[in-house]
This record gives structure tokens, C-alpha cells and sequence, in this order.
């Protein structure tokens, strides 16, 4: 019994271990892809708003939004870009303006005025 034991700990340690270099390769893997990427800046409307709420459980201080803005180009496809709420409070959805962005990383949205 304790050497099934043991031999679970340690699979759920190899898996534990396994998941974060995974996670963390994909995150520098997008970090690096995004800072190689050309800066453009191109004609866009905001076509959608939307907010994910995560919740590390009852009484967690590290609860936070995820702020996220849907644009759509002139060729008609749509990007959506994680926005501060800065962006995301003063933006609604029909402005339009010039979306400044590399790779999948928003950088700014000038409204037409």
C-alpha cells in the first residue's frame, strides 16, 4: 500500500512538473512570436466587447477580469485582442480608428474622430 503510494506521488509529480514546462514553453514560445512580429497598424471597428471573470475560489485576493475587444478589418476578418481596462472602458463597440497591434499582442486603437 505504501509503495502505491509512493509510486502515485511520484507520477503526479513527473505530470505536475510535465504541465508547467509545457505552459511556460507555449508562453515564451507567444512572447517570442509576438516580438518578432512587424508592427502594423491597419483600418478597424470594434465589432465586441467582453469581460472573463476568473475566481480562484472562496476568499482568493487574486480574483481578477480579463478585458477583450473584437476588431474587424477592412478585408473582414476579426481579431480579438486582450485590452487594459483603460482601452477597454473608453472604447464602444461601432468606433472606428486605426488598430495598432504585433502578432496577438494589442498595442493601441486611435478613434476616428
Amino acid at each position: 500500500m505504501v509503495a502505491a503510494m509512493g509510486v502515485m506521488f511520484i507520477i503526479s509529480s513527473v505530470l505536475f512538473f510535465a504541465v508547467f514546462i509545457i505552459v511556460f514553453v507555449k508562453c515564451i514560445s507567444a512572447w517570442n512570436k509576438n516580438n518578432n512580429s512587424p508592427r502594423l497598424t491597419v483600418p478597424a471597428t470594434i465589432v465586441e466587447k467582453s469581460q472573463r471573470y476568473v475566481s480562484r475560489g472562496m476568499g482568493a485576493h487574486d480574483d481578477h477580469t480579463s478585458y477583450y475587444i473584437t476588431f474587424q478589418v477592412e478585408s473582414g476578418d476579426r481579431m480579438s485582442f486582450l485590452v487594459p481596462w483603460p482601452d477597454y472602458g473608453i472604447l464602444v463597440e461601432g468606433d472606428t480608428g486605426r488598430l495598432t497591434f504585433q502578432g496577438t499582442r494589442y498595442l493601441s486603437f486611435d478613434r476616428d474622430y
